[in-house]
């Protein structure tokens, strides 16, 4: 989903939902943790107004986007306890996405 169908459903998103977005536009694989400490790094770096939040998936959420789940993938960032494994709410406004979309690997 682009960024723009994102702003559409929500003007507020969580950081998981839209490192999909950004990685489905800039075709890079969304399931490496790595890759989104990388990216939430670069948005802390250009102080992007987030707010740290806790986002939760139950058991029976089969919550999956490209045949990975956004489950295991959040749970897989919670292990890791780091600023920049952390899920963040995003503002979507214009500057944002612009800001999202400078973000290189």
């Amino acid at each position: 989903m682009t960024l723009e169908e994102l702003r559409k459903k929500a003007l507020y998103q969580n950081s998981i939902e839209i490192w999909i977005g950004i990685s489905e536009e800039k075709k890079l694989d969304w399931v490496n943790t790595d890759n989104y400490q990388k990216f939430i790094a670069f948005l802390l770096k250009n102080e992007l107004n987030m707010k740290q939040m806790t986002i939760c998936f139950d058991e029976s959420d089969n919550a999956s986007y490209g045949g990975h789940s956004k489950k295991v993938f959040a749970n897989n960032l919670a292990a890791i306890n780091d600023v920049n494994s952390h899920c963040y709410s995003i503002k979507l406004k214009d500057s944002a996405i612009e800001l999202i979309r400078k973000f290189e690997l």
